[in-house]
């Protein structure tokens, strides 16, 4: 095998199909139902789903369940005959030139990690000509370990080998994947995130534990909303949370939720869409701000106010200063020792 290099550009968007195996006894997680367990809200059938979702046709190898978007199912032949078994069968639904396969236990796959596959697959870093593609690309993990299920092969040549050891062997039953692998030109990516998988529930608390971190917490929780309530939308988080500090500052902290369900909401009735977001927070945006910008005196303003206050004492038609009231020690125009000024009553020391 061969180390792959990431060119950094994408290549062309190009249909691939999927095929995900989401069989298997669960034996390490005591017969649980490993495909529904979920991380970050979700199950991690469709957090795999997710990562694949630009898929022609994706084939899931397991028995029918909901999923957060839809699949073709198919069934190995005989049930539980393994994960070659299960790949034939997936594989015989699929129609593309180049073919991705995942197992269903994958939390941190996303779809750059797919295109990172599906790239190198394609040989889009030095133009290379069909014959000197690679048969396959899959993830290693931070052992050096080969994943042959966060993988893209090139549909064909996989077609080829496994029609080779079904007849070497009178089937594929049984038939662990490295028989598979084996036989195949492949090229490996190092990924220790992504080619994480959960055997055992050890791993799904790690799992669990790390979409919690700061760094990971508000993109996962976006993603298991967006699956909740059936979207798929490009959120702007940096916009939108914006808009909710402004309204909460400029206006009132619980205006930060209420302004952010009206945006949803008047996007919706806008046709829905990234677009669409984006023009009604801006809108709310321009709205706090002006809102905002009311409790700011205007230029000049602070003056008046401290003008005002000085002559608001003042007799109408008095000299500047005049109408000041008197401090503790001034003379108050009465008494023995007021001061006597023309027209005085006051008489004079004799």
């Amino acid at each position: 095998m061969t180390a792959y290099e990431h060119p950094g550009a994408p290549g062309p968007a190009a249909p691939y199909d999927a095929v995900v195996l989401a069989g298997g006894a669960a034996r390490r997680l005591g017969g649980a139902d490993k495909p529904g367990v979920r991380v970050g809200g979700r199950p991690l059938l469709d957090r795999v789903l997710a990562a694949c979702a630009a898929a022609a046709t994706t084939v899931v190898v397991s028995e029918p369940r909901t999923t957060a978007r839809p699949v073709r199912w198919a069934h190995e032949d005989p049930p539980g005959g393994g994960p070659l078994a299960a790949l034939d069968a997936g594989l015989r639904r699929t129609s593309a030139e180049d073919v991705v396969v995942l197992s269903a236990d994958l939390p941190f796959l996303d779809e750059g990690t797919v295109r990172r596959l599906l790239d190198a697959l394609r040989g889009s870093d030095a133009g290379r000509g069909h014959a000197e593609r690679p048969e396959g690309v899959l993830l290693s993990d931070p052992e050096g370990r080969d994943q042959p299920l966060v993988a893209a092969y090139r549909a064909e040549p996989l077609r080829r080998e496994l029609a080779v050891l079904a007849a070497t062997h009178g089937g594929l039953t049984g038939l662990p994947l490295r028989r598979l692998t084996a036989a195949l030109d492949l090229t490996r990516i190092s990924d220790p995130v992504a080619s994480f998988d959960c055997d055992t529930w050890d791993d799904i608390a790690a799992a669990r534990a790390r979409i919690r971190e700061h760094g990971h917490v508000l993109d996962e929780w976006i993603s298991a909303v967006k699956d909740e309530l059936g979207i798929d939308l490009d959120v702007d988080t940096g916009g939108l949370l914006d808009l909710a500090r402004d309204a909460a500052h400029g206006v009132a902290r619980p205006a930060a939720p209420l302004t952010t369900f009206l945006v949803g909401y008047a996007a919706a009735h806008a046709g829905g869409g990234p677009e669409a977001v984006a023009a009604a927070a801006r809108k709310a945006a321009a709205l706090a701000l002006r809102w905002a910008d009311e409790d700011t005196p205007e230029d000049g303003e602070d003056t008046k106010k401290a003008a005002g206050k000085d002559t608001e004492n003042v007799t109408p038609g008095a000299a500047p200063g005049a109408g000041a009231a008197p401090g503790p020690h001034a003379p108050t125009g009465s008494g023995p020792h007021a001061p006597a000024g023309p027209g005085s009553d006051a008489a004079p020391d004799a």
